[in-house]
């Protein structure tokens, strides 16, 4: 019987989902990005929004940034259900059959960074809940490397079975009601000590001028638009009625914003009550019950390496089809393993968010090509779109600017509408004989 990620073709990655084995449902959509939402990382950085901007600018950037940042990954997932195509389908189908590898390698390397990341996040919360809870001290070589290995060997496990059975009878059946009764548990707790505190002088904090409301919004985007290069291979299993896309569009919508609100929220209550200088692992663990709620967000915190490292398998899948998606992705959780073992990641994660940068402009020439209902034919043909390429190009140089010169105004939303809009005007029209376009789009690659 066949895997239910494999299906007969040249490059999965690059060929049309059949309708067959569109399995997902708004349900499946909607847990699977509520699910990848929740992180200790999105926590982190909602922490760090309150001293710099104050409470009310901070639930006013983590609010619309938010719904927007869904939105782009809603937008991108209805795009990966209506083609049956993965990420890597839809660059093909924007840039080129050539160029296209580039920003498809480029993605590759950040999955496998985020990947590595993710475990040493998983391994220093096992490493506080050891300590909290056992006193046992896993801060030692010995102790880094039995961690990081634990976590490996359990996300090699998962990447052994199938992305879809894994979705659907465990993160939506499971994993997901779990999360949100630790999620529930941890916001009464640390809402109950802001009341204590005082609610009004909790509102009425003023930052301390480090950061602008605009750049408070580009933070609370990054997170999800660092998820652009995944979510159409996961959308592709979305079912093809209009329902389906429907649930394609609103599941991932809802889901993520859903997600992204509450964690940001919970970092901002968290730092607001907590004695200063205490790291936002601490400060959960020391909370009623925090030990089983930190854990079980430390169990959800897997899928989000998971997420990263199935999607770069299918990226490089579509590079080198010879090996099945299930094998790249294998040998790149191996790889992240060991990464995770011997790199200094904490010190890389500014590299990271840098690297991640090139796909705001990358995903604004995609909508602007593919989701405004042009022809994927009349693109998918083409080796090299020289257009898009230059408009990507010169997006990732005013991305950068906008941060030097003008970084009041942040970066991610002036990036993202200019070169939406460059990509819009300049999309070649669709010609009479052009039909069955994600058809023609496989076709096309022999």
């Amino acid at each position: 019987m066949a895997h239910d990620d494999d299906f007969s073709s040249a490059n999965e990655a690059l060929t049309p989902l059949p309708a067959s084995r569109r399995v997902f449902g708004w349900n499946d959509h909607a847990s699977l990005w509520f699910s990848l939402g929740v992180g200790l990382l999105v926590m982190q950085i909602g922490a760090y929004l309150v001293p710099a901007v104050g409470t009310r600018d901070a639930a006013i950037a983590i609010v619309l940034g938010s719904l927007l940042g869904a939105g782009l990954l809603a937008w991108t997932a209805r795009l990966g259900c209506e083609s049956g195509l993965a990420s890597a389908g839809l660059m093909h189908a924007t840039y080129g059959s050539a160029f296209a590898r580039l920003p498809v390698l480029l993605n590759i390397v950040q999955l496998v960074g985020w990947t590595t990341f993710e475990l040493v996040i998983m391994r220093e919360g096992t490493q506080a809940i050891g300590q909290q809870a056992f006193g046992l001290t896993l801060t030692g070589p010995l102790g880094g490397a039995l961690t990081t290995l634990l976590w490996g060997a359990v996300l090699l496990a998962l990447l052994a079975g199938s992305m879809v059975k894994l979705v659907r009878r465990f993160v939506s059946r499971f994993g997901l009601p779990l999360v949100v009764l630790s999620l529930l548990w941890l916001t009464w707790q640390f809402a109950t000590r802001l009341q204590a505190k005082g609610l009004d002088d909790f509102w009425a904090r003023p930052g301390d001028g480090g950061m602008g409301i605009f750049g408070a919004l580009d933070l609370v985007i990054a997170m999800p638009v660092s998820w652009l290069p995944l979510v159409a291979d996961y959308a592709r299993h979305g079912k093809r009625s209009a329902g389906g896309l429907g649930s394609a569009f609103s599941g991932t919508w809802i889901g993520y914003a859903l997600a992204n609100v509450w964690c940001y929220a919970l970092g901002v209550m968290v730092v607001s009550v907590a004695e200063p200088g205490t790291g936002l692992v601490t400060a959960l663990l020391l909370a009623q019950g925090g030990l089983v709620a930190l854990g079980l967000i430390l169990i959800d915190e897997l899928d989000n390496a998971y997420g990263d490292v199935y999607s770069g398998s299918v990226s490089t899948h579509s590079l080198l089809p010879r090996w099945s998606v299930r094998q790249w992705g294998l040998l790149l959780a191996a790889l992240c393993t060991a990464l995770a073992l011997v790199l200094p990641m904490h010190t890389l994660e500014p590299f990271l968010l840098m690297l991640s940068s090139v796909f705001v402009p990358l995903y604004g020439v995609i909508l602007g090509r593919l989701g405004t209902g042009q022809s994927m034919a009349s693109l998918g043909t083409r080796r090299v779109d020289l257009g898009a390429a230059l408009i990507w190009i010169g997006g990732i140089a005013a991305y950068h600017a906008c941060a030097r010169w003008a970084p009041q105004f942040g970066s991610a939303l002036p990036t993202l509408a200019a070169t939406f809009v460059l990509a819009w005007i300049s999309r070649p029209r669709p010609t009479s004989t052009t039909a069955g376009d994600a058809s023609a789009l496989a076709q096309s690659r022999g």
